[in-house]
């Protein structure tokens, strides 16, 4: 029988399906990873193992006791333990200390730790690469050193079965290789693991085997070369095969000759962090007027930081250039009156508000005549918002919805137009209409674009060049025709 297993594993959020029927086993000495888009289920997945949220139904089997709907403190007592993606230290104590306090017995009849208790926390601290800042607090750890602060506190519990959320997110690459080193020692120690990561080449590196979700479900189990190349499962992460995206380009037909590539946006960032950890490292970026740029990878690449850095929302190290002038430090709101639009991958519609009020917000800059004509521009270009335009927002579909988001920043009248994956979680019906008005933006008015996307066929249609952003990284640049040659398969 294998150590953890897990059967019809079933969890609802009110309308939304999180996880559907879900099943894996994972075996004593072996690694597990869990794979797949943002929304497909994976960190869900783990919450109910762990007990942090109660499933709707579905069996967890741990070493042949089902622990389904127990309490997470009586499941880390059976021999499971997480470690979390965001990391929770006590900023009062030293490492050392946070780690003699995960080793404190879990029980009233020992009311004073036993005298291997100080000896066990170097021993772990050790372990983790941790001995040289046993005796500092939190606070004053790098972001390597807070996730191995985390594990160490795992460890403490001396689990059998360990879940690992996200344990690369933020790491430079001589980290990661570190870290995992430590998921390859959990295996030799006859640990399970199960790991979850945006990082698919270094889980697939790792693991034994490998489980894909999409929208709750598992669509692929298998070896990691099995997994990676499934067709089904390369359709969810990048739209359909890399051939046929290659076939579909076309984007310097379509483009309004604007008769100049001069730049209108220049970026070059060094360092983008969140907090200790660091997002994107050394991009640099350009846009010529006119031109549809993607910026392509799979989620947690750093798209979206990429684009919150340009619009200023983010500080970041290095510069943004627009139409030749520096527009760091300006704020967002200068940014956006420069001539920047960006429609976000959360859409942060105004929900209560109608789809015309919506609208009409985008464009509160215009005066009265020209913010009624730029409305026909838009209803023109999307019919679907002129029979909606009395609803409220969050009662349209999720393709509406799209439709509305990239509608209001059409308002602002932007010389430039960044979409952060218009494309996520829609029909092949909607992607075919938003498509289509892409391709009528640039072929009438020369919109540049700057496109963030994971759906591949989507991207390499429209654009011109293509940036391959990887796990904060620059990795490749060229025009969108050379992609598929250059990098070919070797995306995923």
């Amino acid at each position: 029988m294998s150590i953890l297993e897990v059967s019809g594993l079933s969890k609802r959020f009110g309308g939304l399906q999180a996880v559907n029927d879900v099943s894996f086993s994972v075996d004593r000495g072996q690694v597990l990873g869990l794979i797949g888009p943002n929304g497909s289920g994976k960190s869900t997945t783990l919450s109910l193992l762990m007990g942090v949220v109660r499933p709707d139904r579905g069996k967890i089997q741990m070493e042949g006791v089902d622990i389904a709907g127990w309490r997470t403190h009586r499941i880390a007592k059976q021999g499971m333990a997480m470690v979390f993606q965001h990391s929770r230290p006590l900023a009062r104590q030293t490492v050392l200390e946070n780690i003699k306090l995960a080793l404190l017995p879990d029980t009233l009849f020992q009311l004073f730790p036993p005298h291997t208790l100080d000896r066990r926390a170097h021993e772990i601290a050790e372990r983790v690469g941790l001995a040289k800042v046993v005796n500092e607090h939190p606070g004053e750890l790098p972001f390597a050193d807070l996730r191995r602060l985390e594990i160490a506190k795992a460890l403490a519990q001396d689990p059998a079965v360990l879940l690992l959320d996200e344990p690369f997110a933020g790491l430079a690459p001589s980290e990661t290789r570190e870290f995992a080193e430590l998921v390859r020692l959990f295996r030799e120690e006859d640990r399970a693991v199960i790991l979850v990561d945006h990082n698919v080449k270094e889980v697939a590196g790792l693991v034994d085997n490998i489980v894909a979700m999409h929208a709750g479900k598992r669509i692929a189990m298998g070896s990691p070369e099995e997994v990676t190349r499934d067709p089904h499962v390369r359709e969810v992460y990048f739209g359909s095969s890399l051939e046929s995206a290659s076939g579909v380009h076309a984007a310097g037909d379509r483009r309004a000759q604007s008769g100049s590539d001069r730049p209108l946006l220049e970026v070059e960032l060094r360092s983008v962090r969140y907090g200790l950890a660091e997002a994107l490292r050394n991009v640099r970026l350009q846009v010529n007027d006119g031109e549809c740029v993607s910026v392509v990878g799979i989620n947690g690449a750093g798209k979206s930081t990429l684009f919150k850095s340009i619009l200023d929302f983010l500080p970041y190290e290095g510069v943004v250039r627009w139409q030749g002038q520096a527009v760091t430090g300006n704020g967002p709101g200068a940014v956006a009156s420069s001539g920047i639009a960006l429609c976000p991958e959360t859409r942060e519609l105004f929900r209560y508000m109608s789809v015309r009020e919506n609208l009409e917000l985008g464009g509160h800059r215009l005066d009265n005549q020209e913010r009624e004509a730029q409305l026909e521009r838009v209803f023109d270009l999307f019919p679907v918002l002129r029979q909606r335009q009395a609803q409220a927002a969050d009662t349209l579909s999720g393709g509406e919805q799209q439709q509305l988001t990239i509608g209001r920043a059409l308002m602002q009248k932007p010389r430039l137009l960044i979409l952060d994956e218009p494309t996520l979680g829609l029909a092949p019906l909607i992607i075919e209409n938003i498509s289509e008005a892409l391709e009528r933006l640039q072929r009438e008015t020369g919109l540049a674009i700057l496109l963030g996307e994971q759906n591949l066929t989507f991207a390499l249609r429209h654009s011109e060049r293509v940036y391959l952003l990887e796990t904060g990284n620059l990795r490749w640049q060229g025009k969108a025709e050379n992609f598929v040659a250059e990098v070919g398969e070797d995306v995923l």
